[in-house]
């Protein structure tokens, strides 16, 4: 009897091992499928770069997660992505800060018209300044990474030589760079990348501020004549790459750990996506037969002059939001020298 009770102990012992194992495998092995939204066209370099991120994810988690990429706005429109990440409407979003201007004071600080030199400059300043600053106002999601394009530069269909040129001139902006156009006498008409090029074309505005990658990457070559190097009020635009807080929680630690490696190590991919862009847009608008301007020493001083109340502005104003300024615009300068001297 004894005999027969151990026997009928051993095997119920095994099935039920053999069923509990069953299913960490079959938890382990479950794949975690996550939908990305990005503003980008699909042919666009950032795009591509998000692409290659979700592509790697997939690769060092062995399969278990798997990203299907919405490029264009399919999924959720530019001004739309953070508030789709939020509700969860998509897992992961790329996009502009200054697509939702207001909603993000702090990170705001790093769009202004600083001078920035370069796109690897740009981006790693603002994923730093992310990283040092932790605003508040990105505790809803979970911010993987930063990056940010290079200097925004005039694109028009007549030249601009001098400030006075631009007086009344209708010009696509985004967030603070439409600040940058009002300071210069300009009349800043706010517009997302993917409408620019119709409305160049139709003559709704009669040039953009923007970096001079997008005359290739967004074809807007096609549609102005001229670029002014206004590199002293080379402002920048910070885009987002964040994920759905209850999604991201809902992830194992070790493939957690995993994405936050690959999306440190995409900084420096976005950031040298955005140089190459910014490359080749130079030579594409050339190639039309476009004219690139370049500004006088003391002409560029007059436009640096010219949005010096700007950034004043914005310290004063977040300091009426009990937000540190003078603080943020201090760390974003002492930023942009650090990292200049890395990627000249």
């Amino acid at each position: 009897m004894k005999k027969k009770l151990f026997i009928a102990i051993s095997i119920v012992s095994f099935l039920t091992a053999s069923f509990v194992c069953a299913n960490v495998v079959y938890a382990q092995a479950k794949t975690v499928n996550l939908n990305y939204s990005i503003f980008f066209p699909p042919s666009h370099g950032q795009c591509k770069a998000g692409v290659s991120w979700a592509n790697e994810v997939e690769k060092r988690t062995n399969g278990r997660v798997k990203i299907n990429v919405y490029p264009g706005g399919t999924l959720t429109k530019a001004n739309q992505c953070y508030d789709g990440v939020v509700k969860g409407i998509s897992d992961i979003g790329m996009s502009c800060f200054a697509y939702t201007r207001g909603r993000f004071p702090l990170m705001e600080a790093v769009d202004l018209p600083n001078g920035y030199p370069n796109g690897q400059v740009a981006t790693h300043v603002a994923t730093e300044f992310y990283n040092r600053m932790k605003p508040e106002e990105l505790s809803d999601v979970k911010v993987l990474y930063i990056h940010a394009h290079g200097p925004g530069l005039l694109h028009t269909k007549k030249p601009v030589k001098k400030m006075e040129d631009i007086k009344g001139m209708r010009i696509r902006s985004t967030g603070l760079s439409a600040k940058v156009v009002e300071a210069l006498g300009g009349v800043p008409v706010a517009m997302p990348q993917p409408a620019t090029y119709e409305a160049l074309q139709k003559g709704v505005v009669e040039g953009t501020f923007a970096p001079i990658e997008t005359l290739k990457g967004w074809k807007q070559g096609e549609v102005i004549k001229y670029t002014t190097e206004c590199t002293g009020v080379g402002y920048t635009t910070a885009m987002f790459v964040v994920m759905n807080l209850e999604k991201w929680n809902s992830l194992s630690k070790d493939i957690q750990k995993t994405i936050e490696e690959i999306s440190k190590e995409w900084v420096d991919v976005h950031g040298k996506v955005w140089d190459k862009g910014d490359a080749e847009g130079h030579d594409f608008t050339l190639s039309l037969g476009n004219e690139i301007i370049p500004l006088s020493e003391k002409e560029n001083s007059r436009w640096v002059d010219a949005v010096k109340p700007i950034i004043d502005d914005y310290i004063k104003t977040a300091k009426e939001k009990n937000l540190p300024g003078d603080k943020a615009m201090a760390e974003v300068k002492k930023l942009i020298t650090e990292y200049s001297k890395i990627y000249k």
